[in-house]
């Protein structure tokens, strides 16, 4: 975006509806079906949080916020989720979101090129330890003001910006506005945090990422961290320019549905712990295996026709979970091997599997430019597998699962919930999560009814 900018009174209109739509809109001005989408989104990223919860780098996030961030002020420490070591708000948020990040299974946004709930969560359970209790309705309108606020930030950055950021450089703004609801912030707080947010959220670029998988994932550590950051410097009196991807006017137009589209509803969520870019691969490979019986003995090649960013994907086998994420070929061999991809294949012993190793070698990866020409509206690829008889299998044009073009139900999305989270949590307290979460669309739930049970070490 050009660093010369101008705000007009098109733009000024535009902050002003950020924050009526923030700062005074009531639960019952929410529709009920966004609400439930909140709760299953909540859901489902807990159980990235949770899942994720043993990995090494959420273990790293959580020992280096107490190392770097540890506080017990009052009003802006909070504990830190699934550890229960009290740090500051900021270190809260980094410790969750980058824990959640490094899980590649939590839930995204066509448009946006990114992710939302990875940093919405985080920042929801910090800011509820710096607050009065609230109601199970409230927590869903402020996940969804995270979600509506965060979301068009993010498509008037990439439609403005020269280069392809990650996540954070924009999600932090979602949870400015999560802050500025729940801490009672001003008009003019929040914008100061808007504008801090935005100047120091971390303009990462995603492909250097995919070319080099590491744990700085997609940035969103950082994005709450800077998110939280800004909030409490903005009460404090600390000022900031303002926020380009809400006040310049080349990008008002993305605010003008806020408040009657709601992109809350439209959120895809991962079957797989894996790149987003990967799945419509991987789907396109388990409904011809699944279609034709096969297994992994009968295949000769696999030919996987994706969009240029997911033809980026690491080839190969991977070292490292990281690399695990980030490989398409890695990932299809893996449902070819296994018929579903879980945390236990990208981690430990599933990194050096021979049979899987066997089948990366028979994948090739190609672009094809009609599924370059739709991204990043949707992401769709398909597979030609040829078998040792001398068949030769195509799937068609798959759309990955999960999303608005294939939705998963809501019994699979809780199911998911349940396996990412028992086994670190055992199926007593995952399930008592999962009822205080679906519970909070109740007229009588409590936030406390669900902050109860997540901020305890396993």
């Amino acid at each position: 975006m050009a660093d010369s900018t101008h705000t007009d009174p098109a733009t000024s209109d535009t902050f002003a509806r950020v924050a009526e739509f923030t700062l005074t809109r009531p639960v019952e001005a929410f529709p009920e079906q966004t609400l439930e989408a909140a709760a299953l989104m909540l859901l489902d990223t807990l159980g990235i949080t949770i899942g994720a919860g043993p990995m090494d780098a959420g273990r790293i996030a959580r020992d280096g916020a107490v190392a770097l961030y540890g506080t017990d002020q009052p009003g802006t420490s909070a504990r830190m989720m699934f550890d229960g070591r009290r740090v500051s708000l900021a270190g809260a948020g980094f410790a969750a979101a980058t824990q959640t990040d490094n899980l590649d299974g939590h839930d995204g946004y066509n448009p946006t090129k990114g992710h939302i709930g990875v940093v919405v969560v985080p920042a929801l359970a910090a800011l509820s330890e710096t607050v009065d209790d609230f109601s199970g309705r409230e927590a869903l309108a402020t996940v969804t003001v995270g979600y509506e606020v965060a979301g068009r930030a993010g498509i008037s950055l990439h439609d403005t910006a020269c280069d392809y950021h990650t996540s954070g450089a924009w999600n932090a703004l979602g949870v400015v506005a999560m802050a500025a609801r729940m801490r009672g912030m001003s008009a003019e707080q929040m914008r100061q945090a808007m504008g801090i947010a935005e100047y120091h959220g971390p303009r990462s670029q995603m492909m250097r990422e995919i070319a080099n998988p590491t744990m700085l994932h997609d940035g969103s550590g950082w994005g709450a961290m800077v998110g939280l950051s800004s909030a409490v410097l903005a009460e404090n009196g600390f000022t900031g320019a303002p926020a380009i991807t809400i006040e310049e006017d080349r990008v008002a137009h993305h605010w003008d549905d806020l408040g009657t589209f709601w992109q809350m509803e439209h959120q895809y969520v991962k079957p797989y712990p894996i790149c987003r870019w990967a799945h419509a691969a991987i789907d396109a490979t388990r409904a011809l295996i699944r279609e034709h019986g096969l297994t992994h003995d009968q295949i000769a090649a696999i030919e996987v026709n994706t969009f240029h960013e997911s033809a980026c994907l690491f080839q190969g086998m991977p070292d490292d979970t990281s690399k695990a994420q980030y490989s398409l070929p890695f990932a299809v061999a893996t449902m070819v091997a296994h018929g579903r991809i879980g945390v236990e294949h990208i981690t430990g012993d599933g990194l050096t599997d021979p049979l899987v190793a066997q089948i990366v070698d028979r994948i090739t990866v190609q672009e094809a430019a009609r599924h370059s020409d739709r991204f990043p509206a949707c992401r769709v690829a398909d597979v030609v597998i040829s078998t040792v008889d001398g068949r030769e299998l195509t799937s068609g044009d798959v759309h990955a699962r999960g999303g608005p073009e294939a939705p998963m139900d809501r019994d699979e999305v809780v199911q998911k919930f349940m396996e990412f989270a028992t086994p670190s949590l055992g199926a007593a307290r995952a399930g008592a999560i999962r009822d205080a979460v679906l519970g909070l669309t109740q007229p009588d739930a409590r936030f406390s009814d669900l902050g109860a049970l997540i901020f305890d070490a396993p």
